[in-house]
């Protein structure tokens, strides 16, 4: 087994990549900022002197590349945390926010709102670019809702098996529903796949504060019960017999961690392999012990999708879709794992 290292050293490394990450994403694009040039943007917005800085590229850095940054680092962060929780509370090693619905409910509402849009082209209302994204996050949130009704047994519990059964049959029955509405849209049927396939162009402050607003306190709440979760690893009788709560426990994780995931989605779209892949490596590199699990994969998975985001804004010709760059770059990364973990268990 490879020696694992101390959270204590991984945290202020991914703390740094991030902080670094962020300083170069910030300076890098079509226009180019100096750290020197941004430091005084910053000053301005804190109320400093504004004379001696061209008011289009403060714009350009403050309303366009910082919500945009921003966004992608709160969206990854979110979809890190679900999986990283789902893995835990399902005791499935490739839960993560699809398993449940959740992803497959986001993209369902966001379509529809589009279709919409499509057909009702003089709507006032439909014409908001936010609608897809309150769209997506409502009937996230009501798959959600259906797939703790269908899973819930006569004790008021929730066995991980038909939560997993519940939400990969209404994934499907979603799924299906997004054909059909794929197939409705006709000709423009590319902005439908294009919003699909995942991106943070064009994100705001609006929609870096809808992320803010669930991922800061579902990762409070999964803190608070990271021992419970460690104890509920070793199997429901276990926990129940240490004093754990089981079916408080797992509500209450399960839903802090599914209106994370259903935020991301709503104002990134579908972004494959974040919440799978952050959490083996962090695993991987530190232990299993939540308490440290969580944090750590909270700020692995911002650190990646910021490098996704930014490979796609600056390396990349044209937007490609960032869930096709973390597919690309994480799929492989997966299999890896995968096939070593299935080697270890075959020794």
């Amino acid at each position: 087994m490879a020696r694992r290292l101390s959270p204590w050293l991984i945290g202020p490394l991914l703390l740094a990549g991030l902080l670094g990450a962020f300083l170069i994403a910030l300076g890098s694009g079509y226009l180019e900022f100096t750290p020197e040039e941004i430091l005084r943007v910053f000053w301005t917005k804190a109320g400093g002197d504004l004379a001696s800085l061209d008011p289009s590229r403060v714009m350009a850095l403050w309303e366009v590349r910082l919500p945009r940054i921003l966004t992608s680092i709160l969206a990854g962060a979110a979809l890190a945390l679900s999986g990283v929780v789902f893995q835990g509370l399902l005791h499935n090693p490739l839960a993560d926010p699809y398993t449940l619905g959740v992803s497959s409910g986001a993209a369902l509402g966001a379509a529809l709102a589009i279709t919409a849009s499509i057909f009702l082209p003089g709507n006032a209302f439909l014409a908001n670019p936010l609608v897809p994204t309150l769209g997506a996050f409502l009937v996230a949130v009501l798959t959600l809702g259906l797939v703790v009704a269908l899973a819930r047994d006569r004790q008021g519990g929730l066995p991980p098996t038909r939560l997993i059964l519940a939400g990969v049959i209404l994934a499907a029955i979603l799924s299906a529903a997004l054909s059909f509405l794929k197939y409705l849209a006709g000709d423009q049927v590319s902005s439908l796949v294009f919003w699909l396939l995942g991106s943070f162009q064009a994100r705001s402050w609006l929609d870096a504060g809808l992320v803010g607003v669930f991922l800061l306190p579902a990762l409070l709440v999964c803190l608070v019960y990271a021992p419970d979760l460690n104890l509920m690893t070793l199997g429901s009788g276990t926990a129940r017999t240490l004093g754990v709560d089981t079916g408080r426990v797992r509500f209450r994780l399960l839903a802090a961690a599914s209106l994370a995931a259903a935020a991301a989605v709503a104002v990134a779209g579908i972004i494959g392999f974040v919440g799978l892949i952050v959490p083996h490596l962090v695993r991987l590199a530190s232990g299993p012990d939540h308490r440290s699990l969580i944090p750590l994969a909270t700020l692995g998975g911002g650190l990646l999708l910021l490098l996704a985001d930014s490979l796609v804004r600056v390396v990349l010709p044209g937007e490609i879709p960032v869930g096709v760059v973390t597919a690309l770059l994480a799929g492989p990364a997966f299999l890896v794992l995968f096939r070593r973990r299935m080697a270890g268990v075959e020794e």
